[in-house]
């Protein structure tokens, strides 16, 4: 008879346990629910369009008496897809007149200087980050097409989406 009595008080137990983190699992539910309903509300970040870069002016650089560029690549240092995309933007540097805007400091520097350096003329520091400012690059890599007069024909994150500058290598 012990044994039956220490049996049912030991499954009231685990039910009245049970019981508890059911309620508790529920309450975590609802504390989700009304933090769902509170963010769908929330205005949400425009996705970045660099074709609203088209039709700005290039302000005149000063690189050391270079061409007006007809490729343009901003770059920060701290931005791993701006490295991944460096070499294919020297390649592209080779056959157009091009000029690549270093934004960030820091030991990744060297890296992005290496890499554009000897192709492009390169625009760091301050004068970078004013460039940036001035042309009102978002994102990074960004990368853009110039006409002769300075204004921006084309502007992508992706250099391979700048058709004629890729098609003329």
């Amino acid at each position: 008879m012990t044994f039956l009595i220490t049996a049912v008080v030991l499954v009231g137990v685990l039910c009245a346990f049970d019981l508890l983190l059911t309620f508790a699992v529920l309450r975590r539910l609802r504390e989700h629910s009304a933090e769902l309903a509170r963010l769908a509300g929330q205005p949400r970040f425009a996705p970045y369009n660099p074709g609203a870069l088209v039709g700005r002016t290039l302000p005149q650089t000063d690189t050391d008496g270079v061409d007006r560029p007809q490729l343009v690549a901003f770059f920060d240092v701290n931005c791993d897809a701006c490295h991944e995309h460096a070499p294919q933007f020297a390649v592209a540097a080779r056959t157009h007149t091009a000029m690549a805007v270093v934004s960030g400091d820091g030991p990744k520097i060297a890296d992005l200087l290496k890499a554009v350096g000897g192709v492009a003329s390169v625009i760091t520091a301050e004068r970078a980050d004013s460039l940036v400012k001035a042309i009102g690059v978002e994102a990074f890599p960004t990368f853009l097409r110039v006409g002769p007069d300075g204004t921006i024909v084309e502007a992508q994150t992706e250099l391979s989406a700048l058709a004629e500058m890729t098609s003329a290598r």
